[in-house]
Formats: structure tokens, sequence, C-alpha cells
């Protein structure tokens, strides 16, 4: 498992850094967010639920969801949709009302 940035899709907002309890994402020379240390993730997502423009995704291991599966969050006013994409393009959405989830 382990989270990725799509540098086309990367704004530079710099919400995923400062919202990283790890301090794992950093912004490289163009200004778009990396990852700088992925290994040390332990996937609480704060960085996918933070980014305002969904350029961050939780790539999925093979016991969940098959090798390039993955998951993606997007805030839709008081809700939460989470979107679930299997290696076989298969894909479902899940909607949580985020005022009654835990903000992280």
């Amino acid at each position: 498992m382990s989270i990725r940035i799509d540098q086309s899709t990367c704004v530079g907002c710099q919400r995923c850094v400062n919202i990283c309890p790890g301090s794992l994402p950093a912004m490289n020379e163009a200004g778009k967010a990396f990852m700088a240390y992925p290994k040390d993730c332990w996937g609480c997502m704060a960085c996918i639920k933070e980014c305002p423009v969904g350029a961050i995704a939780y790539f999925l291991g093979p016991d969940m969801g098959g090798k390039g599966g993955t998951m993606k969050a997007r805030r839709d006013g008081h809700f939460w949709q989470w979107e679930y994409t299997s290696a076989t393009g298969e894909s479902q959405t899940i909607v949580v009302n985020a005022q009654e989830s835990n903000q992280y």
C-alpha cells in the first residue's frame, strides 16, 4: 500500500505537506508535492482528504483490491465520497457523512 501524488494534477497548495502527521510529503523545485518518505507512510489518509483537487491516491496492496487498486476521497458539502477502483477498472463509491465521522 502506498500514497502517490499525481504531479500533473497537483496545484502546489501544500495542504498535504501541512496536514501529514509524519511530515512525509514535501515540495519539489517545480512547486509540486511528492512523497519524500513513502515507505514511512502508515496510511492515515489525511493528505488524501485534504487535497482540494484529488491529486493524491492510496494504492492498495494485492490483498485489498488487487495490484493497482486505488482509493481517492472528495469532499462534497457535508459528505466524503470515497471512490474505490479495482485493478480491473471496476469502481465503487462510498459516501460518509463528514459531520458524523472523525476529521481524519
